[in-house]
């Protein structure tokens, strides 16, 4: 009997990106809405993105349906 394949997540494929070399990107909360009295400074580094903690990486994995 074939194994069954895992589905990747829509919602995980859509919130993270996976680099070559194996590391998990997300993109930083509170940019949506009340942006107004944010400093432009603070705007600025809430757009870039930023790697998984470790403790959350598997979690990640699994939701994207990589390996190990």
């Amino acid at each position: 009997m074939a194994k069954i394949k895992i589905k990747t997540k829509s919602s995980a494929k859509k919130r993270f990106k996976v680099t070559k070399t194996g590391k998990i990107f997300r993109h930083r909360s509170h940019v949506g809405h009340n942006t107004g009295f944010k400093s432009s400074k603070h705007m600025n580094r809430l757009t870039k993105e930023v790697e998984v903690p470790k403790e959350l990486k598997e979690h990640a994995k699994k939701a994207l349906g990589l390996k190990g």
